[in-house]
């Protein structure tokens, strides 16, 4: 059982960061933020994060930094999560964990550059959420048990180790009942992935029928989803990662149409029939130019 966490002193970076917050919600270990000893390092009970220069996880060492200028860009967290069997499924379903291990091993500008955006993007996209437990992560040099720095790093751990627990189940769940559409409007075919109502709802039906895209790599075909709406009978339609031939503002006008986004992106009906929803579809299907 891992009773401490040591990671480095001085600033704070989202990677060591959020390794620790994983670490602490599933030991309740005590923080500290210096070096480790020699016998740290080997003793497995003492969980070594983001310095030391090893990589260990027989012992719990989770170092990058002796690495190779050309290894593949990673970071603690990932070293973390590929321990527990979890990294494959987190650098899928969680967009920031690539920026995350490009950001720490190449820095800002090659991450920009990497995404394809401008420098200034980067810290752009920062918060004042980021910023702050940062700062007040760093600036401890223990952190324990009922400190709210600490119990706040409990939550964001938790809250990490649940999504992907879930994504698995949804998956589960999505690959039991989904139903695949193509339907054929002139030369043009639309790709639709199908939730069904069930007895038993996910929690989030939509986000249910965006994991089961994601994990059989159906991201290029899928133009839309439709899902059980959970505040109605009926259901949520919506495009994929807004495709651009797809505008559900033009079913605002539908009786059985009560909610379209001005946006375009989605709508709901009380329907419940499926050529109905086809209908509805197609009818805010978009002509190629």
């Amino acid at each position: 059982m891992i009773h401490t966490v040591i990671t480095h002193p001085g600033g704070a970076h989202k990677d060591d960061l959020l390794a620790v917050c994983v670490l602490v919600a599933e030991t309740g270990a005590t923080v500290h933020r210096r070096d480790p000893t020699p016998d740290e390092l080997a003793d497995p009970n003492v969980a070594v994060v983001d310095v030391g220069g090893s990589h260990e996880p027989a012992l719990a060492n989770f170092d990058h930094h002796q690495f190779p200028r050309e290894h593949p860009p990673t970071c603690a967290l990932s070293l973390l999560l590929q321990s527990k069997g979890l990294y494959e499924d987190a650098l899928h379903f969680c967009d920031w964990l690539e920026v995350a291990e490009w950001f720490d091993s190449r820095g800002p500008g090659k991450t920009a550059k990497f995404l394809g955006v401008p420098r200034k993007a980067i810290s752009q996209l920062n918060s004042p959420i980021d910023m702050t437990l940062l700062r007040h992560f760093a600036g401890g040099s223990t952190h324990a048990p009922g400190e709210p720095v600490y119990e706040f790093m409990c939550l964001v751990g938790r809250d990490l180790l649940t999504y992907l627990d879930e994504v698995r189940a949804r998956i589960a769940f999505a690959d039991e009942y989904v139903i695949r559409w193509a339907l054929e409007q002139g030369e043009d075919t639309i790709e639709v992935v199908f939730l069904p109502r069930t007895d038993e709802l996910p929690d989030q039906p939509s986000g249910t029928a965006g994991a089961y895209i994601r994990a059989h790599g159906l991201e290029p075909e899928i133009a839309a989803i439709v899902y059980p709406d959970r505040r109605g009978d009926g259901y949520g339609i919506a495009r994929y990662e807004d495709h651009p031939q797809l505008d559900f503002s033009r079913v605002g006008d539908a009786d059985d149409v009560p909610f379209a986004h001005k946006s375009g992106f989605m709508c709901k009906t009380p329907s419940t029939d499926t050529d109905r929803l086809k209908e509805l579809i197609r009818a805010a299907w978009l002509t190629r130019p």
